[in-house]
């Protein structure tokens, strides 16, 4: 009986929130390679943008400190498992994109990044980046994989969007490869999200709007894959082609993709206002006041975002957590 209240650790330090943990199966390892940042670097700063919510089925945190990921590659999917070892990092794949997830392992970390292009005009932002020198921007080279979420996360509240993407990744994706089959998710291909039945999307409660721009992107899934090869400001461009993907949508998925240390998100219903009360103490900022706010970050702006919020300089609330809504049980 003692036992069952012992501590687990299963808490992840990336984002927060009680996760599964996988066992360390006794399967075979899986390919390994091993790389050493110049300078510091935090996994979970890095990685964290990646994972969607603490039930994300294609991301998990282990006790040890390991970040896991199972992603769908160009070549198929594939597992990583990222792990730092004294002053490097080690990556172990598994599967057919296992090749192709440690070649490209550098950039998901940060490689092509350049925070020494940072220059903190404001004493708050420069606290939060000495207090924060692992920060990086990762790039996945990888557009589906950061646009969908971001669909789904579109006018809804984190946890309904979470929770769909949870649902619909767990029903129409397919188990990841190696040690971790059964307890982590590959998301679906192209052609399994444009055939998923409309009352699916219902139940996993995606209304038909966002539904329709997820079948309108998968349609032209292999352009939009091409934007990886293009600068950030051309792949938004060709992402908001696509009927229902406007900037908010394709600043999201860029910052992901493409490691755009410069795509702002604009369009999102806090964002300007702790850019506003952090910077200038002006809670009711919006997008015309937050981008003329960061200004002098011209260049660096998403940076600058993302060190305001981890300085956990936010204005109080002043109303209700807005009530999750669940259209799958209409």
């Amino acid at each position: 009986m003692a036992g069952r209240f012992v501590h687990r650790p299963t808490r992840t330090t990336v984002r927060g929130g009680d996760v599964v943990v996988p066992r360390q199966a006794s399967a075979a390892a899986g390919r390994m390679r091993s790389w050493v940042p110049e300078g510091p670097l935090d996994l979970g700063l890095v990685l964290g943008p990646l994972r969607r919510g603490p039930g994300d089925p294609t991301f998990r945190v282990t006790a040890d400190g390991s970040v896991w990921r199972a992603s769908l590659t160009p070549v198929g999917p594939g597992t990583l498992r990222v792990f730092a070892y004294g002053g490097e990092v080690r990556g172990e794949a598994w599967g057919p994109g296992g090749a192709w997830l440690l070649e490209r392992l550098p950039e998901m970390l940060g490689a092509a990044d350049d925070p020494d292009a940072f220059v903190p005009r404001h004493r708050l932002v420069a606290v939060a980046q000495h207090r924060r020198p692992g920060l990086r921007l990762t790039r996945t080279g990888l557009v589906l994989e950061s646009l969908i979420p971001s669909v789904l996360e579109q006018k809804v509240t984190t946890d309904e969007a979470y929770r769909a993407w949870r649902s619909l990744v767990r029903k129409f994706g397919s188990p990841a490869p190696g040690p971790v089959g059964g307890r982590m998710w590959v998301m679906p291909a192209p052609r399994a999200w444009a055939l998923i039945p409309s009352w699916e999307w219902h139940r996993a409660g995606v209304d038909d709007k966002r539904a329709s721009t997820i079948l309108r992107a998968v349609r032209v899934a292999a352009r939009l894959e091409q934007a990886v090869s293009m600068p950030a400001e051309e792949a938004r461009a060709r992402l908001e082609v696509v009927p229902g993907v406007g900037p908010w949508t394709s600043a999201e998925t860029v910052q992901r993709s493409h490691g755009a240390a410069d795509a702002v998100t604009v369009g999102d219903l806090h964002l300007p206002g702790i850019v506003g009360w952090a910077l200038a103490g002006d809670r009711d900022a919006d997008d015309s006041v937050m981008l003329s706010l960061l200004e002098p970050y011209a260049g660096q702006r998403h940076r600058a975002a993302r060190l305001i919020l981890l300085s956990g300089r936010t204005p109080a609330r002043r109303a209700p957590k807005m009530p999750r809504g669940d259209i799958g049980k209409l």
